[in-house]
């Protein structure tokens, strides 16, 4: 460990709270990423199996579907207004606040889609509600897990940030396999006429029992400790750029004023790169992947499904796992290691995948998830956040991830799916793509200085 990691780990503000502190904080980062992925992957069943009846004329069924979908992703087109809105105000006025707010006003959006009258109850009415929901799910989800992120790294102790706030990540997983099994559940306890009828509004509504939960963690969390040590933080909200130079220059805070002249260019452009890899990668493995699976090999629909769920069980090892290990040797190291293996197995798994055996789609599927996606995502929960200086770090880190995923887990699967198509049902395109997506993470974490350990207080970015 460097010298400036040692001062840094020996002046841990993480100190000043008790392990019950702690405790809460990773409780209430793991509920929020968890209710944030359980609400969309309850939406996305959804949209994909009832919604387009329910919300939409039946006039045209093939119209409907779209519609229903594209009502699916005007939630995602909200993310990156809600991540630069609530970031900037968690900037301000702390983290534990703002996440308060987008926990409620996701899972309210969450439960009253629950309660929506349908298409034939009130027309046209009906699918704008559901729109106006979903914009409010997607501007709070915007900064949860980003907030959850930066919440968890400025809580941990310097020596234990990674493995915490891997909890970040095992969100995702517990959110999306929760979601899933509530849906396999109402679709054999109930016949398609139930479900449809009213069967379906059970897990919105049932979603509050969580959000609840989630709320009352959080009413109650103290606000992390390197907010409150923060120069530019006085009596709980952060001063404006005029008064920290002013302060800045009247106490010879040389760390402040330097962080003020500085340009976020490079320390943005590399967590975009990290974020760029992982989403893209997240992009062509979890959503396209599946799709390949189903329509260009034609292999049954369960395979695809269950494989996700397998991969999703292993993540839970995996992701604890790439958390201790860039606690051990480092977030530059590991990223580094992680992308070079993810780089050598990208081919050999396709070719099990494209081999149509299932015991070898389920293998290639779980080796190329967990090593291409699930071990970034650990990793990119904190080394974001230990990449920018305290008084932008919310803003900056919810922003570099909504950009990314924007461009590389919307625009990915899109572009695969054209290539695959024109070049006859081949899987080099997407061999091609994911190579470009996990070199830009090798590119990032070459570029980047290692940040394991650092001084979170300190206002200046890492690079």
């Amino acid at each position: 460990m460097s010298e400036q990691q040692t001062a840094a780990t020996a002046a841990d503000p993480a100190a000043k709270r008790s392990v019950r502190d702690l405790v809460r904080a990773a409780v209430s980062g793991w509920l929020g990423t968890a209710l944030e992925f359980m609400d969309y992957q309850l939406y996305s069943l959804a949209a994909a199996l009832v919604f387009a009846d329910l919300f939409f004329s039946s006039e045209n069924p093939a119209v409907a579907v779209v519609a229903a979908m594209a009502t699916y992703g005007v939630g995602y087109v909200a993310r990156p207004v809600g991540a630069f809105f609530f970031a900037r105000l968690g900037d301000r006025t702390g983290r534990t606040k703002v996440l308060f707010y987008t926990i409620l006003l996701m899972g309210l959006a969450t439960t009253l889609i629950g309660v929506l009258p349908t298409y034939d109850q009130v027309g046209i009415l009906a699918p704008i509600l559901l729109v106006v929901l979903r914009i409010a799910q997607g501007f709070g989800a915007g900064a949860e897990i980003s907030g959850a992120g930066v919440m968890l790294a400025e809580y941990a102790p310097a020596k234990r940030r990674g493995i915490i706030a891997s909890l970040v990540a095992l969100g995702t997983n517990c959110g999306t396999l929760l979601a899933s099994a509530i849906w396999a559940i109402l679709l054999v306890a109930y016949s398609e006429d139930e479900v449809i009828a009213w069967a379906w509004r059970i897990p919105f509504i049932a979603s509050a029992v969580i959000m609840l939960f989630a709320i009352w963690v959080r009413f109650n969390l103290k606000e992390t400790p390197v907010f409150e040590e923060r120069e530019d933080v006085v009596d709980g909200k952060a001063l404006s750029r005029e008064e920290t130079i002013q302060l800045a220059t009247e106490t010879n805070d040389i760390r402040t004023l330097e962080a003020m002249q500085r340009k976020p260019i490079k320390a943005f452009v590399i967590a975009l790169l990290l974020r760029f890899g992982q989403a893209g990668n997240s992009g062509m493995i979890q959503t396209y992947l599946i799709s390949y699976i189903t329509v260009v090999l034609l292999l049954d629909r369960s395979i695809g499904v269950n494989a996700v769920i397998v991969s999703s069980l292993v993540a839970f090892i995996t992701v604890p796992l790439s958390g201790w290990l860039g606690d051990r040797f480092g977030r530059k190291r590991m990223y580094m290691v992680w992308a070079v293996i993810a780089l050598i197995v990208i081919v050999p798994t396709m070719l099990m995948i494209s081999s149509k055996d299932t015991l070898q789609v389920f293998v290639g599927y779980v080796v190329l998830h967990n090593l291409a996606v699930m071990s970034f995502a650990s990793l990119e929960n904190l080394t974001l956040p230990e990449i920018f200086g305290a008084r932008n770090r919310y803003t900056y880190t919810a922003m570099a991830r909504e950009i990314a995923a924007i461009v590389a887990t919307g625009a990915g699967p899109v572009i695969a799916a054209a290539w695959v198509s024109a070049v006859t049902g081949s899987f080099i395109p997407i061999v091609i793509m994911l190579v470009f997506f996990t070199l830009c993470a090798l590119v990032a974490s070459i570029w980047m200085p290692e940040v394991a350990g650092r001084d979170l207080t300190d206002p200046r970015d890492a690079i």
